[in-house]
C-alpha cells in the first residue's frame, strides 16, 4: 500500500470512528486498527488525534464542496432554474451522506465547537460552504438559509437513525417530508 493510499484508509476509518464515537471517544489506537494499520504510523503521519479529527474534517468539507461544484456545474450546463439547482444540491448531499456518512463528520465538528482549534475549523468550514451557496451557487440569503437548515436537520435525522424508511413511524416520515420536501423520502430509500 502506498503512502497517500494508507493515507486515505486512515481519513475514511478516522471518519467512521469520529462519526461514530465522537471525538473524546475515539483513539488513535482504534482508528488504527480500523484502518488495519499501526498505531504508532497514524501518529508519525497526523501527529495527534486532534491533527487527524482536522484532517477529517477537511476532507468532508473539501468532498462536499467538489460534489457541490460537479453537481452546480452539471445543473448550470443543463439550464436549470434556481430551485432545481437548490434540489439537486440537496439531492447530491443526501448521496454523499448515504454513501460516506459525510454528515457525521461534519456534525462532530460541529459538536466540538466550544474548542478553539476544532471549533474554529468547524465555523470556517461551515462559512466556505455558505459562501458556495451565496457567490458559486448564486443563492439569496433565503435560500441559501434554507439549504443550509434543511440540510442540518437531515443530517440529524440520519445521525439518530430516526426510522423514516421503514414505515414504522409516521411522525419521522412526516418530519422528513416538512424538512426536506416530498422527493427526499424517495431518494433515501433508493439510496438504501
Amino acid at each position: 500500500m502506498s503512502a497517500a493510499d494508507r493515507r486515505e484508509a486512515i481519513l475514511l476509518a478516522a471518519a467512521e470512528v469520529f462519526g461514530r464515537l465522537g471525538y473524546a471517544g475515539a483513539t488513535t489506537d482504534r482508528i488504527a486498527r480500523a484502518a488495519g494499520i499501526s498505531q504508532p504510523y497514524v501518529v508519525r503521519l497526523f501527529g495527534t488525534k486532534e491533527a487527524l479529527f482536522l484532517a477529517v474534517l477537511e476532507d468532508a468539507k473539501r468532498e462536499l464542496l467538489e460534489a457541490f461544484r460537479e453537481t452546480l456545474a452539471e445543473a448550470r450546463g443543463a439550464g436549470l432554474p434556481t430551485k432545481q439547482v437548490f434540489a439537486a444540491l440537496g439531492d447530491r448531499y443526501v448521496d454523499l451522506a448515504r454513501e460516506r456518512g459525510i454528515h457525521l463528520s461534519l456534525l462532530q465538528g460541529f459538536v466540538q465547537g466550544a474548542d478553539p482549534v476544532v471549533g474554529g475549523a468547524a465555523r470556517e468550514g461551515y462559512l466556505e460552504i455558505w459562501r458556495f451557496l451565496r457567490e458559486e451557487a448564486e443563492l439569496d440569503v433565503e435560500q441559501a438559509s434554507d439549504f443550509l437548515g434543511r440540510g442540518m436537520l437531515l443530517s440529524v435525522l440520519l445521525a439518530v437513525d430516526l426510522p423514516v424508511l421503514d414505515g414504522s413511524s409516521p411522525e419521522a416520515h412526516e418530519l422528513l417530508v416538512a424538512a426536506c420536501g416530498p422527493k427526499l423520502p424517495l431518494v433515501l430509500r433508493a439510496a438504501s
